[in-house]
């Protein structure tokens, strides 16, 4: 399985992923989510996958060639990021028609992804696109999106994430929200990888990996450790069941 997280916030953009694809008993496999494109001062995409690998693998490839061969059709061509997630969806819609097996077989070829980033003149985006090919954009009222295995790292989500946060916070909250997935599914694993691209920048922006025995992601685990027990501790104690006034049971012949 696999946990991706994109934000969006009036600073700009965060894209956080997990690199794992399977983890059996005696298999545990990575590839990386996050797939980066341009940068080049006239527009930046970053692409997050979550599903079937193979189906996510020939999206990109897919994407990679109509690049190379001067498509019609193509990540450089499109004026609109809506229609950046149209073509995705497409793509990926083809491909999963290539390898779908038959309704007995009980074959799951879908992928999800998250695409976003920015095209000179337009303001950034991020935009989920569903196994069916179509999708849905983040907004100011919901100002963020998951795919993958989304509900461990959702709280921290809804109490922190807002349109008025710095990239700086916004990061942090998309790190705790992936280390509190990391924490409750052992199907999401490292090494994660965290990008950070400022609005109007048009650069590829400040891309981390954080491998599995990295200092920071330790400390931003026991950091958030203890700063959830103080906050426990805190919480106001539970009012008292007591009756306020003593009541006398009569259940025995002798009582009475």
């Amino acid at each position: 399985m696999t946990y991706c997280v994109g934000i969006t916030v009036n600073d700009g953009l965060i894209f956080a992923s997990d690199s794992r694809t399977n983890a059996g008993v005696d298999q545990i496999s990575a590839y990386s989510k996050m797939y980066r494109f341009f940068g080049d001062g006239e527009r930046m995409f970053t692409m997050l996958t979550a599903g079937n690998l193979a189906t996510s693998q020939a999206v990109v490839r897919q994407m990679r060639r109509d690049l190379d061969s001067g498509a019609a059709t193509n990540l450089k061509t499109l004026p609109h990021l809506a229609e950046v997630a149209d073509y995705i969806g497409s793509i990926s819609l083809a491909a999963q028609r290539k390898h779908a097996g038959s309704k007995e077989e009980k074959f799951d070829a879908g992928a999800s992804f998250i695409v976003g980033g920015q095209i000179a003149g337009k303001p950034p985006q991020i935009f989920l696109i569903y196994p069916e090919g179509n999708h849905i954009r983040a907004t100011a009222r919901t100002s963020y999106l998951q795919i993958g295995e989304l509900k461990y790292g959702k709280p921290i989500l809804d109490r922190i994430v807002e349109p008025k946060l710095d990239l700086e916070t916004a990061a942090r909250c998309a790190m705790v929200s992936m280390d509190s997935t990391l924490r409750s599914n052992i199907t999401v694993g490292p090494p994660l990888e965290l990008l950070i691209y400022r609005t109007d920048s048009l650069l590829p922006g400040e891309h981390i990996v954080f491998e599995e025995d990295d200092e920071y992601l330790r400390t931003l685990r026991g950091t958030w450790q203890e700063g959830l027990m103080k906050a426990f501790e805190q919480l106001p104690r539970l009012p008292s069941s007591a009756p306020q006034h003593p009541v006398r049971l009569v259940d025995a012949p002798g009582d009475q």
